[in-house]
């Protein structure tokens, strides 16, 4: 009786284990995600579930690999892909709809999708950036319009991420062709590199390695209107109560080079985890969270309400040209016809 009392009692607590046992929830994001670990791990622990991450690239990267593994998927949720990546998403059915019930605290103009494939998490501006100690030095004056950038003394000093593997980039397209049409932006892209201009595969070797402000050779960089309050925050000594007159860097609002850039989190369709993956995307637009996304990701919280850091007086807001209908229906057939009329021009 004894031996069958500890058997039993053996039996039980292996159950009980097994039963508490976290959950794995598998996230995949783009290379630039970045949260506070504490956050995650108040997650895990209300969860009871152990939340992995893995790193896509660059957001375009990133739908990629979604599409290449949709029957086998690598992950139960996304985060980082926005309103230029959706449509093909959409396309390759990707995504599972859910509304975060938090998404009544993100202003209509900034929600992704009425059917809840992906719930927006943050904001930003893609904008062109320059080093303001290279134009000082130089003397050169800063270009005014687009048509300025195109020539060889500006071309030449700026390098911007393929639209092809990069979400800023592919919203610099879409923002040179809702300014000058589909011809007049392939006109553009074609003299602006006969001119010099330099096109890497992602945002971080265009702004971590090309960008004369990181050790590079191009004072003109595309990256996103958040990025000068960043190298503010990052300078050594930064105290939010003795802010700089000025950032290092500063932003070129060339009419027609904005793009608003949502961002959002969803499901993925065949998660092994759909009612974590959910709640997971709850977790993204909670308070805490989203206060949290500004200093790490440089991009502004969806949810209305959010304080931001002193540091955002750097992060200058552009007046965004309005996108014309269509536009963002099929991104990846003007990527395609950038490829043809562009890097495949002679």
């Amino acid at each position: 009786m004894l031996r069958n009392a500890l058997l039993l009692g053996l039996l039980l607590a292996g159950a009980a284990q097994a039963q508490s046992a976290p959950t794995t929830l598998t996230v995949i994001t783009h290379d630039s995600f970045d949260l506070d670990k504490k956050l995650v791990a108040q997650f895990e622990k209300a969860n009871n579930a152990r939340v992995r991450f893995v790193k896509g690239g660059d957001a375009g990267e990133l739908l990629n690999r979604l599409i290449l593994t949709r029957r086998a998927p690598l992950a139960d949720v996304v985060y980082g892909l926005d309103n230029t990546l959706l449509p093909r998403a959409r396309q390759f059915g990707l995504l599972e709809a859910y509304k975060s019930p938090a998404l009544a605290k993100v202003p209509a103009a900034y929600r992704l999708d009425d059917a809840g494939l992906l719930d927006t998490v943050d904001y930003g501006f893609v904008a062109l950036n320059y080093d303001r100690a290279w134009f000082q030095k130089s003397g050169l004056p800063l270009p005014r319009t687009l048509d300025d950038l195109k020539k060889p003394q500006y071309a030449r000093l700026t390098v911007v991420p393929s639209p092809a593997t990069s979400s800023p980039g592919l919203a610099f397209l879409l923002a040179t062709v809702n300014h000058f049409g589909e011809a007049g932006a392939w006109e553009w892209w074609r003299e602006a590199r006969l001119g010099g201009l330099k096109v890497t595969r992602g945002w971080s070797d265009a702004y971590e390695k090309d960008f004369s402000k990181n050790g590079g050779k191009y004072p003109i960089v595309l990256s996103y209107a958040s990025s000068p309050a960043a190298e503010v925050f990052y300078a050594d000594g930064y105290d939010p109560r003795k802010l700089p007159a000025q950032a290092p860097t500063g932003n070129l609002f060339l009419p027609g080079s904005t793009f608003l850039q949502l961002e959002g989190a969803g499901v993925l369709k065949g998660a092994k985890q759909p009612q974590l993956a959910r709640k997971f995307v709850d977790f993204m637009l909670s308070a805490p969270v989203q206060a949290d996304i500004p200093t790490r990701m440089w991009v502004y919280p969806a949810v209305s309400g959010i304080p931001l850091d002193p540091v955002f007086k750097f992060a200058q807001q552009p007046d965004v040209t309005p996108v014309k209908p269509g536009l963002l229906a099929n991104p990846q057939r003007l990527v395609d016809a950038w490829v043809n009329n562009v890097l495949r021009a002679r």
